[in-house]
């Protein structure tokens, strides 16, 4: 008898994803100025409405598509949302990055951990520079687990040759 234990790393990359997304909206929700401050931050070249309307709304997305991975509904629906949100942030975070702005990607709350918002570690972690490789990284995930998703037989699928039965 195998006694090893399989881990489904689908699921478990769903679940991180759900969970980081859960955790980055309650982080916006939390303090919405701070947001907007961060976002306004990057000095895009978009009209302040705009900007104003994205940190109002972007909070509500992400934490819908967290829940939806969380509880493995409208999955594709969420991680395809996720894709496009993580294209914006890579090229959002990339030119911060390559115009040098010494800016916080307003992700997360990290004092939930107990760090200090201007100690290194955190300095480091909230930089442009690591949160574009980070959202690279992130992004890569999404896909895969998009991938994996649409390619995944459903469950109607794997049924009917049980319908079918023995007369085809």
């Amino acid at each position: 008898m195998n006694d090893s234990i399989t881990i489904d790393l689908k699921a478990v990359l769903r679940w991180l994803l759900g969970l980081l997304f859960v955790w980055a909206a309650v982080s916006k929700l939390a303090n919405p100025s701070n947001f907007l401050n961060s976002i306004m931050a990057y000095e895009l070249p978009l009209p302040d409405l705009l900007l104003r309307l994205a940190a109002m709304a972007l909070p509500w997305l992400e934490l819908l598509c967290g829940l939806a991975l969380l509880a493995n509904a409208w999955t594709e629906s969420a991680l395809m949302a996720m894709a496009v949100m993580f294209v914006v942030f890579i090229v959002a975070t990339c030119q911060a990055w390559l115009r040098g702005l010494d800016i916080s990607c307003g992700c997360f709350n990290l004092e939930v951990f107990g760090l200090k918002a201007d100690s290194p570690t955190v300095k480091f972690i909230e930089s442009a520079s690591f949160a574009f490789f980070r959202n690279l990284v992130l992004e890569a995930v999404t896909i895969f687990l998009l991938i994996r998703h649409i390619n995944a037989p459903s469950a109607c699928e794997m049924r009917r040759p049980l319908i079918r039965g023995e007369n085809g």
